[in-house]
């Protein structure tokens, strides 16, 4: 019986933690996804060559950061008429978020 309860507890302690992780937004998905969506008219990332000039990279997005998390969610969510339809869900949305997030502010020079 002890056994028992033990794996039981073992067990709920394997789900508990692979549900938390689950919840962590993931950067490099979120790097992914910006390659696929964004990538044709904001520099998403480093080793890209060409974006449009009338919309901030990426990198710079992250280091003005006048946007809250919050607010980048809200924004990706409903994007202004410029932007393609996008469908994302909103573990996407945490994704490309956490993304950004992952910029950081630019080094300096």
């Amino acid at each position: 019986m002890h056994i028992r309860v033990v794996m039981a507890a073992l067990g709920a302690a394997a789900v508990s933690a692979i549900a938390a992780d689950a919840g962590a937004a993931d950067p490099e998905h979120g790097e992914v996804l910006a390659r696929t969506w964004c990538a044709e008219c904001h520099i998403v990332a480093d080793d890209q060559t060409r974006g449009s000039a009338d919309v901030p990279p990426f990198r710079q997005i992250a280091r003005e950061r006048s946007d809250t998390a919050r607010d980048l969610r809200a924004f990706l969510a409903d994007p202004h008429p410029k932007m393609p339809p996008l469908s994302l869900t909103r573990r996407e949305i945490d994704d490309i978020v956490a993304y950004l997030e992952s910029l950081g502010p630019a080094p300096s020079q």
